[in-house]
């Protein structure tokens, strides 16, 4: 079931002993940082950061007709993707919008494991429950009962490495991006998936709940070891943003469909799904707005609703959806929806900052690549 307002991680005593500042987040006690989220983001930049991710929703969809309903109810074609893959999509209501942007496993021809987003869980069970309707396929919501670990960074595949058998280290190496596979991790039963949300190399590792303390320590340490730290909401979202990654509730809602995001491109026509013929209508033509990155020559960090404008500073051209002063770029940067004349690369645009006009340049997302 899904959790209730004010739910806890069953992490939350590590993260209280490691002294970390506790914030609400879609209902849930998370850390947000444990000591400096400048050094937790530089860390992930540089060896590995340990994340807490049990407050995100897993359903499960089992039957004959798992492939077929997913089909249906997301905008991508997932019944085509081999066990062991996964595959981005969204999840969009009748107009458009888009309801939440989720990965989908599959773990076994008739068996997917989709991951919501923790604010969306309970909306996206329903949505999907309802859609199911005429399909051989069973929707469970396994949110409570699963917990999610992650660990990115270049060092994550080490650290991995070291608390998997010696006979499975080759899977670690072998696992390809947007792939899973079951493993044992420090002893624990566990999903292994090569996805993540911070630009970096990771794992995200999925295991019952009652396993999600003795897998947390013996991560942490391994994870220490290797110069690595525990990480918390707040750097997790400076990562995701200099990778040019969406937040829900910020670059994505109900309000905003896959074609001005970026994301048209997942939007699979030619089969029917939910949502499909207002996304055909959008599809003819050309988005009114589109999102776009935008860097800044000075130190003051655009934040999410300030308003874009012309280069002049008089004409309001847009509005920001998420923004920060880079860590890693040591410049400000956001991604903002702008309308059609403003989003060319090279458009010089102003944003207001507290009533001052600072200048910012329209640039392609994302902003940070890892070295390969």
């Amino acid at each position: 079931m899904t959790p209730p307002a004010d739910a806890v991680s069953p992490l939350l005593e590590e993260h209280t002993i490691l002294g970390a500042t506790i914030t609400d987040f879609a209902g849930w006690r998370m850390p947000l940082k444990y000591d400096s989220e400048l050094a937790e983001h530089r860390a992930v930049r540089s060896a590995a950061g340990l994340f807490d991710l049990c407050h995100m929703g897993e359903i499960e969809v089992v039957g004959p007709d798992a492939g077929a309903f997913l089909d249906y109810a997301l905008v991508s074609e997932l019944s085509g993707i081999p066990a062991g893959r996964a595959k981005y999509s969204l999840l969009c209501n009748a107009d458009g919008g888009v309801v939440d942007d989720l990965v989908a496993y599959r773990l076994a021809e008739d068996h997917f494991f989709i991951v919501a987003n923790a604010a969306n869980t309970r909306f996206v069970f329903d949505e999907l429950s309802s859609r199911a309707a005429g399909f051989d396929a069973t929707i469970t919501d396994r949110s409570t009962d699963t917990s999610l670990i992650a660990v990115q960074g270049p060092l994550a595949q080490d650290i991995v490495t070291a608390l998997v058998p010696t006979d499975q280290a080759q899977l670690v190496s072998d696992i390809k991006y947007y792939a899973v596979a079951p493993a044992e991790v420090a002893g624990r039963q566990a999903l292994l998936a090569r996805t993540g949300y911070t630009g970096e190399d990771g794992f995200e590792l999925y295991v019952p709940s009652a396993d999600a303390v003795p897998l947390w320590r013996a991560l942490l340490d391994v994870t220490v070891a290797h110069g690595g730290v525990p990480a918390g909401l707040a750097s997790r979202d400076t990562l995701r943003l200099e990778a040019g990654m969406a937040l829900y509730g910020h670059e994505l809602t109900r309000e905003t469909n896959p074609y001005e995001t970026g994301l048209g491109k997942i939007v699979h026509l030619d089969k029917d799904f939910a949502g499909r013929d207002a996304l055909s209508r959008l599809a003819e033509r050309p988005p009114r707005r589109l999102l776009v990155g935008l860097v800044g020559s000075g130190r003051r960090a655009a934040r999410a609703g300030y308003v874009v404008h012309d280069a002049a500073g008089d004409l309001p051209v847009g509005v920001v959806t998420s923004g920060a002063l880079s860590p890693t770029l040591g410049h400000p940067i956001a991604l903002a929806f702008v309308d059609m004349a403003t989003h060319a690369p090279g458009t010089a645009v102003t944003v207001d900052i507290r009533g001052n006009r600072e200048p910012f340049t329209v640039t392609p997302a994302p902003f940070y690549r890892r070295p390969r």
